[in-house]
C-alpha cells in the first residue's frame, strides 16, 4: 500500500469564476470585480496548463479531461471533491453541498481513466446522501492516510459524522474527526475542507493546530500523526489562508517524492518550515492565484490522485 501516486487526474476549465453556491460556506473565495468572465476564465486556464506543465516536467503522470459547456460547473476544476481512486480497484462517489457541483459527476471521466490503461472494478456510490442534506465531499472532507488505515476529517457542513463513518466502515479506515476552524470576522466558523488547513505526506504531515480549538481534539491529532511516524509542521491560520495546508505529495519520475503546492502557499512558508519539508522531499509550485482568489480552492484541490492499478 502506497501513500503517494504518480497518476492524477485534472479537470482542464471551460467557466471558471467564482461559484456563488458554494461561497455561503467558503469563506476563502472572493470576486474578482474588475475582470470579466471571460478573461477569469483565459487567466484560469494559463495558470492551470502551465501548472499540468510543470507536473509533467518533474515526471507525474497527469491525465486531463476537458470540462464540457453544457452544464454550468464553475468549480470542475475540482475534481478530488467528487471522486476518489482506491488501489483495490474502487472508486468512491460523494455527495456535494452545491447542487451546481452535482453537475460535474460525469460517466465519462472514468471511460477516460479506462482507456488510459486503468481498472475500475467497483463504486462505492454515497450520493444518495444528498436527498437528506448530508455530505462528504471526497478528498477535500478525507485526508486519507493509505498505510495507516486512518482518516482525518474536520466535521463542517460539508463533512457529515455519520457518513464519515460508513466511508471508513466500507473503505476498512479508523475515523479521527475533529472540528476545524476559522476566524471569520469576529466569529470561529468551521473550515470547509479538511485538505485546506492538513496536508498528509508518507513521513510528515502539515497542519494548522491553531485551527483545533479544541484542546483534547489538538492533541489527539498530534498523537496519530507522531505514533505513526510523522513528522508535524504546524502552519499558522495566515498561511492557510495563503493556502499553504493545500498541498500534496506525489510521485514524480524515479519514484522521486515532490510537495506539490500554489506560489502563494510557498511564498507564505517560513524558512524553518521550508527546510522541513525539503527534508523529506523536493517542491513544486506554480502560480494559482486565479483559481484560488475566485475558487478558493488550490493545488492540491485540483488534483485527483489514481491509485487504482494498471491493466
Amino acid at each position: 500500500m502506497k501513500q503517494i501516486t504518480n497518476n492524477i487526474l485534472m479537470v482542464r476549465p471551460v467557466s471558471f469564476r467564482m461559484n456563488e453556491q458554494t461561497a455561503v460556506n467558503n469563506y476563502y473565495q472572493k470576486e474578482l470585480e474588475n475582470l470579466n468572465p471571460e478573461t477569469i476564465q483565459f487567466k484560469a486556464l494559463q495558470e492551470f496548463d502551465a501548472f499540468v506543465e510543470k507536473l509533467r516536467s518533474v515526471g507525474v503522470n497527469v491525465v486531463v479531461v476537458n470540462d464540457t459547456k453544457e452544464n454550468d460547473t464553475p468549480d470542475s476544476i475540482f475534481p478530488n471533491n467528487w471522486m476518489s481512486f482506491h488501489a483495490d480497484g474502487t472508486v468512491g462517489i460523494y455527495p456535494m453541498f452545491a447542487e451546481n457541483r452535482r453537475l460535474e459527476r460525469r460517466e465519462d471521466v472514468f471511460e477516460t481513466l479506462e482507456e488510459n490503461g486503468f481498472q475500475i472494478d467497483n463504486f462505492v456510490d454515497y450520493t444518495s446522501a444528498e436527498e437528506e442534506e448530508l455530505f462528504l465531499e471526497g478528498t477535500g472532507s478525507l485526508l486519507l492516510d493509505r498505510v495507516n488505515k486512518k482518516a482525518y476529517c474536520a466535521l463542517s457542513p460539508r463533512a457529515d459524522e455519520d457518513l464519515f463513518i460508513e466511508f471508513c466502515e466500507d473503505f476498512e479506515y479508523s475515523p479521527v474527526s475533529f472540528i476545524s476552524n476559522q476566524t471569520v470576522g469576529d466569529k470561529r466558523l468551521p473550515i470547509y475542507h479538511t485538505n485546506v488547513m492538513m496536508a498528509l505526506a508518507e513521513n510528515f504531515a502539515v497542519i494548522c493546530l491553531d485551527s483545533i480549538d479544541d484542546k483534547k481534539e489538538r492533541k489527539n491529532i498530534v498523537k496519530h500523526l507522531k505514533e505513526d511516524g510523522k513528522e508535524v509542521i504546524a502552519i499558522s491560520e495566515k498561511q492557510v489562508n495563503c493556502f499553504a495546508g493545500n498541498m500534496l505529495q506525489l510521485l514524480g519520475a524515479n519514484n522521486e517524492p515532490y510537495m506539490v503546492m500554489s506560489q502563494a502557499a510557498f511564498d507564505s512558508l517560513n524558512k524553518d518550515q521550508l527546510n522541513k519539508i525539503n527534508k523529506h522531499c523536493k517542491i513544486v509550485s506554480s502560480p494559482l492565484d486565479t483559481i484560488e482568489t475566485c475558487g478558493g480552492g488550490s493545488a492540491r484541490c485540483m488534483i485527483a490522485e489514481v491509485f487504482l492499478q494498471k491493466n
